[in-house]
């Protein structure tokens, strides 16, 4: 490419959450010209970050995964990425205990301690006669992350994803590919547990945050590793400032390899080459201020590129790639199972309000509106001022509904499921109504307009079965040229997953070229 002509580059991201800004990145830092493109006016998507006076809110993702230093791969995905890179990891301590499960039953919460003896302990009080389940957990979970640590391509598309599935295969993976098709509740009555309720409710609870589905719709080889990650040597982290930190590193790479962030530029068409040799052409709308400030510049945007990588929902390739777009491929998108929406409460209180020793991450199984998924500020991350603390609750809901319909009926919705999430937290942590300092709820229709995901989608596709490893969509599309990557794309959901679905896409690109990528 002419790197004189800023309407050409060799390869064009779409969409600068932290999928985009990984694979920006690493192709930037192989001596590709990169132009990342974001509609919004910062970059991290689902994982960024808004202020209110004095109070800094993480938008969606409130704990990282990957950050665990080590020797090549064994460090986790985040450390990795970022030593290649060439660019300090963000601050962060890890989360000790992981998460605290209030299961609403009246008995002790589950603490998810991060010592994995500690946590043996804390299963065997909470739930007795569970070890056998736990140990058919902890074996497929040894075998999986021995097999991801060796970067495998999945659902594989050419000879070239084959070999390097292959590569990654070994006789743990070979006998834990027998539950490919198997479920988590699978695991429970093969291990004799399934009578177990309260085992069972922990257990939809955890995995709802992460595979969007319960026990009985996660995949198991899925489901155990993610319910191993608290536990050293792996572990969770709370970032240091915000989560927009990890952006900011991001950024800071993508930025020192040569590579250009154009945020407020939304693309509104793809264009595949017509001859071989063509270039693909992306076009859109930028505005290069915010709306109101003096001598903003608005208008249409046209660039051209060998390669494109998508990381928006994969439900968006229909109205952006038009006739293009293969029928039989088009038919699959369309047909993709619905991910969930989200209802997400923003506040803060004075910090002597809420119980001593409170955890950074609670959930309490709630009914109306649904079980809570809780983040509480540290003391002095910079989220709250001295005193004072931030707290964050989420609940899935479908996204659909919030669509549509008379305002006054939307805010009367919006005001029931805020006060039904305050009723949850008083519960939880005894905060009442007059204590909260500001107080705020965002719904599917408030993700919309700051992701412009559609229907303000929160997360993928799910970690069903049928849906999972194999099954799943792959990176590599039938468009020459047009990669795919982020939360619907293996292994699926959270930072470290997209970031994981970034690498294995940019080894396929530049394989393509003849480079080989093992950061």
């Amino acid at each position: 490419m002419n790197p004189s002509d800023p309407a050409r580059a060799d390869v064009v991201v779409v969409g600068a959450g932290i999928a985009g800004l990984t694979a920006a990145a690493l192709l930037a830092k192989q001596g590709l010209q990169v132009e990342l493109l974001e509609a919004h006016r910062q970059s991290g998507g689902c994982a960024g970050t808004f202020r209110r006076g004095p109070y800094v809110f993480d938008v969606g993702a409130t704990q990282v995964a990957g950050l665990e230093k080590g020797d090549g791969t064994a460090a986790g995905i985040h450390a990795r990425l970022f030593r290649h890179l060439g660019v300090a990891p963000p601050l962060a301590v890890p989360l000790d205990p992981g998460c605290v499960v209030d299961l609403g039953d009246g008995t002790a919460p589950v603490s998810i301690w991060r010592d994995p003896e500690r946590w043996r302990q804390e299963r065997l009080r909470q739930f007795p006669g569970s070890e056998r389940f736990w140990a058919l957990c902890d074996a497929l979970h040894r075998a999986n992350w021995t097999f991801a640590s060796r970067d495998p391509v999945l659902p594989p598309r050419t000879w070239w994803d084959l070999g390097q599935l292959l590569g990654a295969v070994g006789p743990g993976t070979l006998a834990s590919a027998l539950l490919t098709t198997a479920t988590v509740a699978d695991l429970l009555r093969l291990s004799g547990c399934a009578a177990d309720g309260r085992l069972r409710l922990f257990l939809d609870l955890q995995l709802k945050l992460y595979s969007q589905e319960p026990a009985d719709r996660t995949a198991a080889l899925y489901g155990a590793t993610v319910l191993a990650m608290v536990q050293e040597p792996l572990g969770l982290w709370h970032l240091e400032g915000s989560m927009q930190t990890l952006s900011d590193g991001l950024e800071q790479a993508l930025a020192q390899q040569g590579g250009r962030l154009r945020l407020r530029h939304r693309v509104e068409r793809l264009q595949p080459p017509a001859q071989p040799n063509d270039l693909w052409r992306i076009t859109g709308r930028s505005h290069t201020a915010r709306p109101g400030e003096p001598g903003s510049p608005e208008g249409d945007f046209n660039l051209r590129a060998a390669e494109v990588v998508v990381t928006l929902p994969p439900q968006t390739l229909p109205a952006l790639l038009g006739d293009s777009l293969p029928t039989g491929y088009r038919r699959r998108l369309e047909n993709l199972h619905e991910p969930s929406g989200a209802l997400v409460f923003y506040g803060a209180v004075e910090r002597n309000r809420l119980p001593r020793g409170c955890p950074s991450h609670l959930q309490l199984e709630a009914q109306e509106p649904g079980s809570l998924f809780v983040s509480v500020s540290q003391d002095g991350d910079g989220r709250a001022p001295a005193g004072k603390a931030t707290v964050i609750a989420s609940v899935f809901t479908p996204a659909r509904p919030w669509f549509g319909g008379e305002e006054a009926a939307y805010q009367a919705r919006k005001q029931q499921a805020m006060a039904a999430i305050q009723a949850g937290l008083e519960q939880l942590l005894g905060v009442g109504p007059a204590d909260w300092l500001h107080g705020e709820l965002a719904t599917p229709r408030g993700f919309a307009g700051w992701t412009g995901r559609p229907w303000g989608y929160v997360g993928g596709l799910g970690q069903h079965p049928r849906r999972f490893g194999p099954f799943g969509l792959a990176s590599r599309t039938p468009l020459a040229g047009l990669w795919l990557c982020g939360d619907a794309i293996h292994p699926g959901e959270g930072t470290a997953g997209v970031s994981l679905s970034a690498l294995m896409a940019c080894r396929q690109l530049l394989a393509q070229r003849g480079v080989e990528l093992r950061p």
